[in-house]
């Protein structure tokens, strides 16, 4: 069982289907940027490998290096026939997945793939006329009248190949010590593997699931679950929670219908990335090809302002500094900053998505990179152009006490209320060394509706 980003042991048709066969040797193969890589997701990424370690009672068998190579010299040396995967749905991952079922092939051995990420796989949910869909309202309809299966068995814990490590001695570099090594316990974003994403999803469930609907938006509140940091790492699967949210008392209710919406956001972006794997980082739609772009020097520094939380907007500068310390951000706010980038800035988003997937923890390529084109106007939403979201009375509106802002923003810790959503109207809001606002966001509202107009007219 080769485990890339399905690292758990329950729910998963991968694993079941490879323990239907008898004695599994479960083996995972580490990029080697990850050991040396000290940025969150990739310390994320190794601390959720320690901890299938220890779920699998040390069988597990880590190696560094290039999978083409080590996966199928691995099932070569265990005398495997069969090598079990759950099927990636990305571009490089189907790309990467090719190569090494064309490498087995030629040892006699096959690739097999079960299940995927997701609780209906990228590629199922069609329209009347069996082409993808293109918007999300009737993909969601689609997606629940489809349907999926009810959560899968937990392997037995003596399904596991025991001398798996020394069988593999000679093929590749060992990396369980230096995984180990760089897999840093007190990184900022919590417990790592199965249980803990368990642990995670039953507290949210009890304690916050039913007042989703109204605090989501809040970032103030820190209600939502994170459950997307846990579903990245494949330590739990979709279905398992929607079997949950179908099995709650309020399932028919207005928070558990909105809670499942958001998984099919989810599922909607990866069906779409799966029709269109050149939309991970070129537009979706051409309707905005002759959109005009900023670059250079001045550009560049307000970029950089950006990226470090400096722009002299609250809402957006707490967003930014939440990622770098926490590799987090609510979703709310990912917008407002996502659309200051694309539309304050006139920067074309891969530009943030890039930098989003360098800190984020719960970083997925077909969310990350459609939600961003949701904002910039170059995705699946039909009428994006007049949406420019203001970094200020979103703040006030979703962060209605400040709270969020001060938070993350410490030098205007000392501006009451909605205050700190303005400080340039204070007298003392940059007392304490708060930057300027790098611009004027009425004026680049207006330029980016123009350059919008006269990119359509041109298109």
């Amino acid at each position: 069982m080769w485990f890339r980003r399905d690292l758990r042991l329950s729910d998963h048709p991968a694993l079941l289907a490879a323990a239907d066969e008898g004695e599994v040797l479960p083996f995972v193969v580490v990029e080697p940027r990850l050991l040396t890589d000290r940025r969150p997701p990739a310390v994320r990424m190794l601390r959720s490998i320690v901890a299938l370690h220890e779920a699998t009672g040390g069988a597990l068998v880590v190696r560094c290096g290039d999978p083409v190579d080590l996966v199928p010299q691995a099932a070569a040396a265990v005398g495997a026939e069969r090598v079990h995967v759950t099927r990636d749905t990305t571009p490089a991952g189907r790309e990467r997945d090719e190569d090494v079922a064309g490498r087995l092939r030629e040892q006699g051995a096959e690739l097999v793939t079960t299940g995927s990420p997701y609780a209906v796989g990228p590629g199922l949910v069609l329209t009347g006329e069996g082409t993808p869909y293109k918007v999300f309202t009737p993909f969601a309809r689609a997606w629940r009248d489809h349907g999926w299966p009810a959560p899968a068995d937990r392997v037995g814990d003596d399904v596991w190949l025991t001398d798996g490590a020394d069988l593999l001695a000679e093929v590749g570099e060992d990396a369980l010590e230096r995984v180990l090594a760089a897999a840093d316990e007190d990184a900022v974003d919590g417990p790592a593997g199965e249980e803990a994403a368990l642990e995670r999803w039953r507290s949210f469930v009890q304690d916050d699931l039913d007042g989703y609907d109204a605090d989501r938006d809040r970032p103030d509140l820190d209600v939502t679950s994170r459950m997307s940091i846990h579903l990245t790492h494949g330590e739990i699967h979709p279905r398992t929670m929607l079997a949950d949210i179908a099995a709650h008392p309020q399932a028919d209710g207005d928070a558990a219908h909105r809670y499942v919406t958001e998984l099919a956001w989810r599922e909607f972006y990866a069906d779409v990335l799966w029709h269109r794997p050149d939309s991970a980082w070129a537009d979706l739609r051409e309707a905005l090809a002759a959109l005009p772009y900023d670059e250079g020097p001045e550009t560049d520094r307000l970029v950089e302002a950006w990226r470090q939380g400096r722009t002299g907007y609250p809402f957006v500068d707490a967003g930014m500094r939440q990622l770098l310390a926490e590799g987090f951000m609510h979703n709310r706010v990912r917008m407002v900053v996502a659309s200051f980038l694309t539309k304050d800035l006139h920067v074309w988003w891969p530009v943030g998505a890039r930098h989003f997937l360098d800190h984020l923890l719960d970083g997925d390529l077909a969310s990350n990179s459609h939600g961003w084109q949701w904002v910039a106007g170059t995705g699946t939403d039909a009428s994006p152009y007049f949406r420019v979201f203001n970094p200020i009375t979103q703040g006030e509106r979703f962060d209605p006490d400040g709270a969020y802002v001060r938070r993350w923003v410490p030098e205007l810790a000392h501006l009451p209320g909605k205050a700190a959503h303005t400080p340039w109207t204070h007298p003392d809001g940059a007392a304490h060394g708060y930057p300027e606002r790098v611009l004027d966001h009425a004026e680049e509202r207006r330029e980016a509706l123009d350059r919008y107009e006269m990119a359509r007219a041109q298109t």
